[in-house]
């Protein structure tokens, strides 16, 4: 986790609330002696996830950024993979959104909506794993963890526009993997299949984890455990794809 003095460095785009997936992961990799680059579009749940990543005893800073605006994008790698004295350039990237995943009728479902969608979902993807991997390429090792979907693998009914988006950042994934994972990069999709018990869902459906039972949605510290598995794995035995879903989940 610390090579000499100085902090390995993970960098995790699409950090929203401190019940969600992108803050999970953050916290988890600050757990095992990471300093966390945390981005998202919101300031407020940015600072509150690194204030309480500060408390715990970690260290984290945040840039406040728009995943799918390319000179952002840039200027977010080059601050990490600017090593410090006091941190090494990173040598993992998560790419964690996954928004606008609501439905909406196909009939009604606007090119504007359509392309918002792909450029949050997919758009924004393609650049994050481009400037990873032209960064991580030459110094011949790293990670790039992409979050997935179920629709990443099929699209169900008013979902077309999100499951078009999800399936494509999976074949940019899938690209990715076999392009450069010869090269020393390790790139992993990961499917989340079923609902997850963070602070979106709660707030839409109240009701919903007590109707489900226990366990019968996604534990977002759970799941940060799966990205940090797929970060530690030896290249003999590196995986691209994880689908998780709770036990009672069908698939």
């Amino acid at each position: 986790m610390v090579t000499g003095m100085k902090k390995k460095t993970a960098m995790v785009i699409g950090v929203g609330a401190e019940e969600g997936i992108g803050a999970a992961i953050c916290r988890c990799f600050a757990a095992h002696g990471y300093h966390i680059v945390a981005a998202g579009r919101t300031m407020a749940k940015l600072s509150q996830v690194v204030r309480t990543i500060s408390f715990e005893g970690g260290s984290a800073e945040f840039q406040v950024a728009d995943a799918t605006d390319e000179a952002q994008v840039s200027a977010l790698f080059d601050l990490a993979m600017a090593a410090t004295e006091d941190r090494e350039a990173a040598d993992v990237v998560v790419f964690n959104s996954a928004s606008l995943n609501r439905p909406m009728d196909f009939r009604q479902l606007s090119a504007g909506d359509f392309e918002e969608i792909w450029r949050q979902n997919c758009f924004a993807g393609f650049l994050a794993g481009r400037e990873a991997v032209r960064r991580m390429v030459p110094l011949g090792r790293g990670s790039v963890l992409f979050t997935g979907a179920s629709g990443s693998l099929r699209g169900k009914p008013s979902f077309a526009q999100f499951a078009a988006a999800k399936s494509g950042l999976r074949m940019v994934a899938q690209s990715m993997a076999r392009e450069f994972g010869p090269l020393g990069v390790h790139v992993a999709h990961v499917i989340i299949d079923g609902g997850v018990a963070g602070e979106r869902l709660k707030s839409l459906l109240p009701d919903l984890e007590a109707r489900v039972g226990v366990d019968g949605l996604l534990d977002v510290d759970d799941v940060a455990q799966a990205y940090w598995m797929l970060h530690q794995q030896p290249r003999s035995v590196w995986t691209h794809e994880l689908d998780l879903r709770p036990y009672k989940e069908s698939f």
